[in-house]
């Protein structure tokens, strides 16, 4: 059997792995040791287990439990609560304010964090509920809570670029650093729809009245309050990290230690909320290892089957421009994105991916971007959007997975106009770096 059969047999089984509805993990890593033993013989053990031992030995991991355990901690105290009521007092008398000031406080969070599924269950728990109770637009209210929450993918500290940067072999800092502009990017393209949409038609976000803006807080100056804590620990984190004052992994660790010291001042440092928040921490980041094991053995077994030369050399010897070659690769993860969680995506695609685009002559660091963005639409796009099942976990009742997914279809044409944007003017993201 020749590699081109190898190729084809490899994505029938995983594909067929999935129907049965096993997790990821366990599909990836039974493919690798059958594919293994049936290639090289029943003495290939330890080149899974090499594989293995080098992925789950790499020092960046250590920083996706601490940011983790700080998503956590914010779920369980009341920071984010008090941050997103602080800004209704600014949202002021602006048709689609709250929705505004959802996407804003999503922003912050997302900064905060990097962690995705936490931030769209905190939002589908305080901000979906407010803006039915305003009189919001259901569409628009699910579009903005789900894509104001999948903002975690591109900004800093994102899992995903942590991720990205591990398997890339590329600075962890540079990729923080050009994913700045693209959030804000997005972010301002998704407040800029909700406001021409409002502004057009205002029953869609009717304004606030002066007692709904003041119904947390009865001054600016009480509502600015709330929303330096947060500032603070963002600044902590990112400041040390552009500073150059810690790595990634230092700086998610200060992060932490900011969120527990702003829960011991606001009287919210209990036994419950540590244990609860550990419990999670355990949990995302033991799927987040697995699958990453799985996917790790898998692609070192096809690498050897030479599997990497095979598609790189079926990419690159395609007569067309290098761009399109480019277009094909963002066509790939946004297929895959659809039926597989990111990290799998990231540790199936990336190891053959990232060396094309270097013979391509792109940089890495850009190429990175794009796959946060890509990501950034998995997260939202049908028939197995995260985004979706998260949302429908915590909203009121009456909201189906219907009315989900086609509230998020804007939102999804937003995402794909920013990733042609990145693709076309490469220095949206690269001019800092």
């Amino acid at each position: 059997m020749d590699i081109s059969d190898g190729t084809l047999l490899l994505i029938g089984a995983i594909f067929t792995l999935l129907i049965t509805g096993l997790p990821l993990a366990f599909i990836t890593g039974l493919v690798a040791l059958i594919f293994a033993f049936g290639w090289f013989g029943p003495m290939s053990l330890p080149l899974v287990t090499s594989r293995v031992y080098g992925f789950v030995t790499e020092y960046s991991l250590v920083a996706v439990p601490m940011f983790v355990f700080m998503a956590s901690l914010l779920d369980r105290s009341g920071i984010a609560k008090d941050l997103f009521n602080a800004m209704r007092v600014f949202a002021g008398r602006l048709p689609g304010g709250v929705a505004v000031q959802t996407v804003i406080v999503a922003f912050f969070l997302a900064a905060l964090s990097g962690i995705i599924g936490g931030e769209i269950v905190l939002l589908g728990i305080l901000a979906l509920p407010q803006m039915l109770r305003l009189g919001y637009d259901k569409h628009l209210s699910i579009g903005v809570v789900c894509a104001g929450g999948s903002l975690g993918t591109m900004m800093p500290p994102s899992i995903v670029l942590i991720i990205y940067g591990l398997i890339a072999s590329v600075s962890i800092a540079d990729l923080f650093t050009a994913a700045i502009t693209p959030a804000l990017l997005l972010m301002g393209c998704y407040i800029a729809y909700v406001l021409v949409r409002c502004l057009r038609d205002p029953e869609l976000g009717p304004p606030l009245t002066d007692e709904d803006r003041q119904e947390n807080f009865s001054s600016r100056g009480q509502a600015l309050k709330a929303i330096v804590v947060p500032g603070l620990i963002a600044g902590m984190v990112l400041g040390s990290i552009y500073g150059g004052v810690a790595s990634v992994t230092e700086a998610a660790a200060m992060g932490v230690f900011g969120v527990l010291i702003a829960m011991l001042l606001r009287g919210e440092f209990n036994l419950p909320n540590i244990h609860k928040s550990l419990n999670q921490t355990i949990t995302t980041c033991g799927m987040i290892i697995w699958i990453g094991i799985g996917a790790a053995a898998l692609v070192g077994v096809y690498n050897l089957m030479g599997g990497n030369d095979f598609i790189a050399d079926l990419i690159l010897g395609l007569d067309v421009k290098p761009i399109v070659i480019m277009l094909i690769m963002m066509a790939i993860l946004l297929v895959l994105g659809m039926f597989l969680d990111w990290i799998g995506v990231a540790m199936l695609t990336l190891p053959i991916f990232v060396p094309i685009v270097d013979q391509l002559g792109y940089s890495p660091i850009w190429f990175g971007i794009l796959f946060a963005v890509n990501m950034q639409v998995s997260f939202l796009s049908p028939p197995f959007g995260p985004a979706a099942f998260y949302l429908k976990g915590v909203a009121p009742a009456g909201i189906s997975l219907k009315d989900i997914f086609v509230s998020l279809l804007p939102f999804v044409a937003i995402q794909l106009c920013v990733l042609t944007a990145l693709l076309l003017w490469p220095s949206l993201a690269m001019w800092p770096v």
